[in-house]
């Protein structure tokens, strides 16, 4: 079976390999370009199908059993106010993730805003009833004992209280630092792009 990431192109099998290989170290495509000699826009067009099937992947393995969460939300692009939260965080991309403990895998969406409604709409579908959930003191968690999940604790981040025993969310907090560090690299990324990096990022972290 052809590849099909290389299917009417002129690329051969070992430089596709190749190209695999240097995509899996993270190389940026300017510098795949480079070492494999193959043009800029077909690095990029074979890129860009990877990480739609990368997104497709983690949108699959998804699904979680009960245990124990952590749940967050980050801000990606341009600084933000300081100390403002939704309202103050003008041009950047709103971003809630989930931290399983147990297999240490995140899953990450893009949110409209931080409404109770809307994160807690993400936790509903994602988390079944009777896990146990952390979360930073962000009002818009405090309903969550009202959708079932009586096993809700919290830190107040606010107090700088950053962990309280095993009530944390370093491990989701460790996700948004490597994203972040990782995307920096890339100087930039369109609005239509940032989803599809944001998954490539699930997706390595997870692996």
């Amino acid at each position: 079976m052809r590849n099909r990431y290389i299917f009417r192109s002129h690329i051969s099998e070992k430089k596709f390999r190749e190209l695999i290989r240097l995509f899996s170290l993270d190389i940026e495509a300017s510098k795949i370009s480079v070492f494999t000699g193959i043009s800029r826009k077909t690095i990029n067009k074979i890129l860009h199908a990877i990480r739609v099937r990368l997104a497709e992947l983690c949108e699959e393995q998804a699904i979680f059993s009960q245990g124990v969460f952590e749940c967050d939300e980050s801000y990606f692009g341009a600084r933000r106010i300081r100390g403002k939260r939704g309202r103050g965080a003008a041009g950047k991309i709103i971003v809630f993730g989930i931290y399983e403990r147990y297999t240490g895998r995140v899953y990450t969406c893009i949110a409209p805003n931080v409404k109770s409604q809307t994160l807690i709409e993400i936790i509903r579908k994602k988390i079944p009833l009777n896990s146990t959930i952390y979360t930073d003191g962000f009002r818009s968690y405090l309903p969550l004992a009202r959708y079932g999940y009586l096993k809700h604790e919290s830190i107040d981040h606010g107090k700088n209280e950053w962990a309280r025993n095993q009530i944390h969310v370093n491990g989701i907090e460790g996700f948004w630092g490597v994203s972040k560090t990782r995307m920096s690299k890339f100087r930039g990324l369109r609005v239509s792009l940032f989803s599809l990096h944001l998954k490539e990022s699930e997706y390595r972290f997870n692996h």
